[in-house]
């Protein structure tokens, strides 16, 4: 991986442009709120069945909406404005937490409610993802883009690390009911924050919304293999790699830390995201893009063996925290390889793609991991996992010159 130098001033710069801080306030509030009700949710969940299945459940009831609705989001955030559907994207995971919190009130005895809940949640991230990503290249200079985008990543992976942690330690002091009150709090404030961003009037595309304009960014996503190949790379990395939605399991029957050890589990892939997002912030990814990509995924998959094979606190903390860092390097080459790829008037249905994209990684992943761990057990299950991203990582290489050969991004 080679990187240059930002300008000097570069991220003084980015952060001077207020509606961008605004943003990324939003963005660190929300981020940290899902990832305190991610633990607790989990736990709840676990505590109630004992069943690692339930688990996997989770992450479908959120991906089946998000399936369905992703596409249609994304056009709405080619055609609407993007800063009032985030608002009421918050505003609807807000409700969600506040449902969550009356659930545990009333004395919760079963998942079902809860994966009812996370169906309504999975919709208002299928109408918030593409609208964000869209949002963000228009409130910097795009000179000063790819420190925003480090900056946005940095500050969502310290919530990844803070939000499990908090989390875990809060259920095992306070309960679940503490948990979702927290939760509710920062949601209300990155609905603030975002209604208080300044955007530019976006262009919406000239042509009427159809089935033609729904798909397109499909149709453009298959034509920019480079696009496809980095996006398709991460789908499947991720799915079969990843181990966090067995955490809750793992912390209670293998390596036997209970809750607060679990927010540490949770927490140790944000840490090590969050240093190399920090590098990357600093010294951009300027040359050597595909390479840098590829070597993150087989990092990946090396490190979700090791985890799988620890017995041992700390090593699987040090594993997490390896795979982490490597998951960072693939979405910020991802990410600015998407952006900049894309005209503005087709970011929202572009974006949409990705993000569908990432939510079966990540939603369908955590079916997947619940689901294998169910047949094979909790070890297996991770093990396989991990062959399986080593074995997509060198499949795509052979699949994807475009992106293996990737040296610069676009206009750079």
């Amino acid at each position: 991986m080679t990187a240059a130098a930002p300008p000097s001033g570069s991220l003084r710069a980015v952060l001077a442009h207020g509606s961008f801080t605004r943003f990324l306030l939003a963005r660190f509030a929300g981020s940290f709120a899902v990832q305190m009700q991610t633990v607790a949710v989990g736990v709840q969940v676990y505590t109630i069945t004992h069943d690692p299945l339930d688990l996997g459940l989770i992450g479908l009831s959120q991906f089946v909406p998000f399936l369905c609705f992703v596409l249609i989001a994304g056009q709405a955030a080619d055609r609407l404005n993007r800063k009032r559907i985030v608002v009421v994207c918050f505003a609807l995971l807000l409700a969600c937490s506040l449902a969550l919190a009356a659930l545990t009130h009333a004395g919760l005895r079963s998942p079902w409610p809860v994966f009812a809940v996370m169906v309504v949640f999975g919709v208002a991230r299928a109408a918030m993802a593409p609208a964000s990503q869209a949002l963000m290249p228009n409130l910097v200079p795009l000179a000063l883009f790819g420190n925003a985008v480090g900056i946005n990543s940095a500050m969502w992976q310290v919530a990844t690390i803070a939000g499990p942690a908090l989390g875990g330690a809060l259920y095992a002091a306070e309960g679940p009911l503490a948990v979702y009150g927290a939760v509710a709090l920062l949601l209300a404030g990155a609905v603030l924050a975002t209604a208080s961003i300044t955007a530019p009037k976006q262009t919406p595309p000239p042509e009427k919304p159809s089935w033609h304009t729904l798909v397109e960014g499909l149709r453009f996503v298959w034509r920019r293999h480079s696009v496809l190949g980095a996006i398709s790379l991460d789908l499947f990395a991720v799915l079969f790699g990843g181990a966090t939605a067995l955490l809750p399991a793992y912390a209670t029957d293998v390596l036997k830390v209970g809750v607060e050890g679990l927010g540490w589990l949770r927490a140790a892939p944000g840490m090590g995201a969050a240093v190399m997002a920090g590098l990357l912030t600093l010294w951009p990814i300027n040359r050597h893009a595909g390479r840098a990509m590829f070597l993150g995924v087989a990092v990946f998959g090396v490190a979700t063996i090791v985890f799988g094979l620890s017995r041992n606190f700390a090593i699987s903390l040090v594993a997490l925290g390896v795979l982490g860092a490597a998951d960072m390097i693939s979405v910020f080459v991802r990410h600015l390889l998407v952006q900049l790829e894309t005209p503005d008037a087709m970011r929202g249905r572009v974006g949409a793609v990705s993000w569908m994209f990432i939510g079966a990684s990540n939603e369908l992943g955590e079916f997947e991991s619940g689901l294998t761990a169910s047949w094979w057990g909790l070890v297996p299950a991770v093990l396989v996992g991990g062959a399986a991203t080593l074995i997509v990582a060198g499949l795509w290489r052979r699949l994807f010159p475009e992106l293996r050969e990737l040296d610069r991004f676009p206009g750079a």
